[in-house]
């Protein structure tokens, strides 16, 4: 990174579990793990202050379970779970590269990590420690990436990050549809008309009405991450209010 000031004083990275799990079919990477706290570390040290919200897909689906039968209630309180896993495992390896870090659960877990409340957590991150939020919202039916929109607002950031498996927002699937083409940028309502799954819908809406801008990008290239917060506007796709720029 530039010796610049960066672009955004405090983010949010939203991470699925699936980009936990790197090559393997299920759980977690410590090569991945490894690698995100360093790119993070990077970000610490130029002075952004940095929140994360990570997903359980790579361990549990609660949705997937109650499709057959399972109590969605239950199913989605077993995801939540799988999320304070995920997150006691990237503390872990962010405290291995020298930075410190808080596992933040809304729901009450008092013996493995805190409790979250938006006060403290905005206080971690003035401290210089990533605040990990873990648990999504802490209600069934609620998505992580609705959860991410929730603390992104809730904690003031300048900008929210989707961090996926491919380079942006595209018009369909581009692993399946080779015309499929690559948007640079998209207001929500153009997500929300258009189905373009990048987020469910609620979490769309909340970074809509709260002016919350979100930039979709491909976590698995090496700097994007670096390249985002010091100003880039190449990579990936931006999404938010703004009708002025051209959809391309």
């Amino acid at each position: 990174m530039s010796q610049k000031k960066p672009t955004y004083r405090r983010i949010l990275l939203k991470l699925s579990g699936e980009a936990l799990m790197g090559q393997s079919d299920y759980g977690i990477s410590a090569d991945v793990a490894e690698r995100l706290a360093r790119e993070l570390g990077e970000l610490i040290e130029a002075g952004v202050q940095v929140a994360l919200v990570v997903g359980g897909g790579n361990i549990f689906r609660g949705v997937g379970l109650a499709g057959r039968g399972m109590d969605r209630v239950t199913g989605d309180q077993m995801g939540m779970l799988a999320t304070v896993i995920n997150a006691l495992a990237l503390q872990d390896a962010i405290e291995n590269q020298g930075m410190t870090a808080r596992v933040m659960s809304a729901i009450r877990i008092n013996q493995v990590c805190e409790d979250y409340i938006r006060r403290r957590a905005i206080r971690h991150l003035e401290k210089g420690r990533v605040a990990i939020f873990a648990a999504g919202t802490g209600n069934p039916f609620f998505t992580t990436d609705s959860a991410a929109s929730l603390r992104a607002i809730e904690i003031n950031a300048d900008l929210m990050l989707k961090a996926t498996k491919v380079d942006g927002i595209y018009s369909a699937d581009p692993v399946s549809d080779s015309s499929a083409r690559r948007y640079t940028h998209l207001t929500y309502d153009e997500v929300i008309d258009q189905r373009l799954a990048v987020m469910d819908t609620t979490a769309i809406v909340l970074c809509r009405d709260n002016g919350m801008p979100l930039r979709v990008f491909d976590i698995n290239r090496a700097g994007d991450l670096l390249r985002i917060v010091d100003g880039a506007t190449d990579v990936g796709t931006l999404v938010d209010n703004n009708t002025t720029r051209a959809t391309a």
